[in-house]
């Protein structure tokens, strides 16, 4: 909430907004959110789209679902802030899909956008909902014959959703994820030369164009870029919602990285710890006291808390959790209340060699996680990553 090719040992990491249920009703027999999963192996690709049941958290498909992704290969789903629209990025013919979603859950293709560079990977969205923000592979004048260093797609978002004229901002080689607030975005590349793959920029609030931050050199030609620390492989970024902590999934490593940002955007890594093998994507649930990341050749998620200082701390009741097969991306959508302290809290994590959705309660009295009735449910061919939007009156 992410967003990788397979090559990279990645499909998906994205950034997951964990939302709030923001619905109300006299019975709890209703659909709390809706759920959707791109999978990336048929052409077109599609995204498979699910109601959450409010009692069970189990999913129920759409009736219209699977529909299509709009392109080839969708590796990248993200949610606008309001809930009431997705945009799904295609890798294999650089686009991004605008959807609408219905009064049901459903999904209207509104339009069809051209990503600046070739081969995007991951996507992000400010919490303000002013920019959409696209990594890609490559440079214009670089290819897989030609490879060189890649960059960020910068799209304003308009009042009614729909997106402006892209700029764009270069980055180091193989960018493979983002994320991005009011004032500071940051970028992990998979740039084999260097293990300093994080990326920070300062933010334009009126063109939503990066500037470097101190400490970042970015190279316009096909040598490293240089940031901060990242670990061996880096595979996904989240923030935490206070916006002064960074956490980074190192998937060669084995290990989330946890970073303190300074008041000028700077991170400073603070701390690590392990991981299942090959972390991916991460999430960070709504109260913001838990953390789960995706661990794609365990096929389980893990679970962390965090220390007085914000470090990831490995949980104690959700250390490893059996997911699937490939678990790649996940997502939670609900929040607490003193009337139901353990109902309509779920985690979502899809599973790209399982063709499936794995679904967890999540206790958030300790961030423990129990298997949801019928888990794991079906879904499309190779699924690339997932996210979640709370069922509020439309």
């Amino acid at each position: 909430m992410g967003l990788h090719t397979i090559g990279r040992g990645a499909l998906a990491a994205s950034l997951s907004v964990a939302l709030g249920l923001g619905v109300t009703a006299c019975s709890r027999d209703y659909t709390v959110g809706y759920v959707y999963m791109t999978a990336s192996k048929v052409d077109p690709g599609l995204v498979n789209g699910y109601k959450v049941d409010y009692q069970a958290g189990t999913l129920v498909p759409l009736e219209d679902s699977p529909v299509p992704a709009g392109g080839k290969n969708p590796i990248a789903l993200v949610a606008a802030p309001n809930g009431k629209h997705i945009y799904v990025v295609n890798r294999d013919d650089s686009t991004v899909v605008w959807f609408a979603i219905g009064t049901d859950g459903k999904l209207y293709p509104q339009k069809t956008y051209n990503t600046t560079g070739s081969f995007p990977t991951s996507a992000a969205i400010d919490p303000a909902g002013k920019f959409l923000y696209v990594t890609f592979t490559y440079q214009l004048g670089y290819t897989t014959a030609l490879p060189g260093p890649g960059g960020v797609t910068v799209f304003p978002i308009a009042a009614d959703n729909s997106l402006g004229t892209a700029l764009t901002v270069n980055v180091g080689r193989s960018p493979i994820g983002i994320t991005a607030n009011s004032q500071f975005a940051y970028v992990v590349a998979q740039d084999a030369a260097t293990t300093l793959n994080l990326f920070g920029f300062a933010v334009n609030a009126t063109t939503g164009f990066l500037t470097p931050l101190p400490g970042v050199v970015i190279n316009g030609s096909n040598t490293p870029s240089t940031g901060y620390t990242s670990g061996i492989t880096p595979a996904a970024v989240i923030e935490d919602s206070t916006l002064k902590h960074l956490y980074v999934t190192d998937q060669a490593g084995n290990k989330i990285l946890g970073y303190t940002v300074a008041s000028n955007g700077v991170p400073s890594l603070l701390a690590t710890a392990l991981t299942g093998a090959t972390p991916l994507g991460m999430t960070i649930e709504a109260s913001g006291k838990y953390l789960y990341v995706a661990n794609s050749t365990d096929g389980s998620i893990g679970g962390y808390t965090f220390g007085p200082n914000g470090e990831p701390v490995q949980s104690t009741v959700a250390k490893s959790v059996q997911a699937g097969t490939g678990t790649n991306c996940v997502t939670t959508i609900g929040s607490p209340s003193s009337a139901s302290p353990t109902h309509a809290v779920y985690l979502y994590a899809s599973n790209a060699l399982g063709n499936s959705v794995t679904g967890e309660q999540l206790n958030p009295a300790d961030g423990s996680l129990k298997q949801i009735q019928g888990t794991p449910f079906g879904g499309s061919t190779l699924p690339s990553c997932i996210v979640s939007v709370p069922a509020f009156p439309r």
